[in-house]
């Protein structure tokens, strides 16, 4: 394993040897140090998936410290879900590469391990690429979940009904507007455009952008996936520095080299703009759920040096007059969510 824990380029996923015994399905599930929501993610799995020839069930322990996790693999697998633990920890990007070169299916669903699928995902994706075989991808709509379970806010529908998105590259390079617990992708797609790089929070948004411009991508309009909302995520870890919103601007740049030419320039625009105001949101979660008055100072500056406009200027000022004024009584947030 390389020893350099974000690559600088996409990893390369070497094509499986010849004869090798190929389920349709992978569903690889990435774990470190989230034993509190795994039982969870694996039971959803295990009450949908077919026999072990039409899907692969691996774990990959990014050398948990929290559990046993292969006590726990299989306690919950009894058998049917296998288990590879890193050595050492070589952080998510390099644990998502080892996902997909261990992968032996046709199709790869990465799973995190504290987020689930809902009954009928792999059945209503999988009829997906049935039936338009030159997707490279495809996602379902998704609902947000908190640490319990419970729903907080749906994702909305990008279309009616089920088949291939148009204008896909476009719209996608405006913002992130799926999870990777949503996703499938071809193997044979990783292996042609290579794996994740250059950043931990907003890597899957490029590498969907990535995608988007060489496939077209399947979409499912019913909620078969729920993304789990929790602190000790790589997203909810990034927040206090406003590293998520520096490595948003790094994939907006990235993200440039596949997009036409003509609307380069006011696609990066829009999503600067988006993810400006998308800090603002996060400085007054931290403010209002955290009561953390330099991490929301943080986002404020940080989302500054991205975009201007008046409704960002007066979003500000109504933060800080409230953290001024010690306010903290809770604001619902808009429900149009990025990442």
């Amino acid at each position: 394993m390389p020893e350099i824990r974000i690559p600088v380029a996409p990893p390369v996923i070497l094509p499986l040897p010849a004869g090798t015994s190929r389920p349709k399905w992978s569903v690889m599930i990435p774990v470190y140090n989230c034993a509190d929501y795994l039982r969870q993610t694996l039971e959803a799995v295990l009450q949908q998936a077919p026999a072990p020839e039409f899907m692969q069930i691996e774990v990959v322990d990014d050398a948990s410290t929290d559990a046993n996790m292969e006590a726990l693999v299989a306690e919950v697998g009894n058998g049917r879900i296998s288990y590879f633990r890193q050595p050492q920890n070589v952080g998510s990007l390099r644990n998502f590469e080892t996902c997909i070169n261990r992968a032996t299916g046709f199709l790869v669903h990465i799973l995190h391990g504290d987020d689930l699928v809902k009954p009928g995902y792999y059945s209503r994706i999988g009829a997906l690429f049935d039936r338009y075989p030159a997707i490279g991808a495809a996602f379902c709509r998704y609902v947000y979940v908190g640490e319990s379970g419970k729903p907080l806010y749906y994702r909305d529908e990008e279309m009616e009904t089920p088949g291939i998105l148009d204008n896909w590259l476009a719209r996608l390079a405006q913002r992130q507007r799926l999870q990777f617990c949503t996703v499938t992708v071809k193997r044979e797609v990783y292996e042609k455009l290579g794996g994740f790089y250059g950043v931990n929070y907003g890597e899957d948004w490029e590498m969907w952008v990535r995608i988007a411009q060489h496939y077209p991508m399947g979409y499912e309009p019913e909620v078969l996936a729920a993304y789990r909302l929790h602190g000790k995520s790589i997203s909810g870890q990034s927040y206090a520095t406003a590293k998520n919103l520096k490595d948003l601007q790094w994939v907006i740049r990235a993200i440039q080299q596949y997009l036409p030419e003509a609307e380069k320039t006011e696609l990066y625009r829009e999503a600067m703009k988006f993810y400006a105001h998308y800090g603002i949101k996060i400085a007054n979660d931290l403010w209002y759920g955290l009561r953390s008055r330099e991490g929301a100072k943080i986002q404020v500056q940080e989302a500054l040096s991205m975009h201007v406009d008046p409704l960002l200027l007066w979003k500000i000022s109504k933060l800080y007059i409230k953290m001024t004024l010690n306010i903290t009584s809770f604001i619902p947030r808009n429900k149009e969510s990025d990442h």
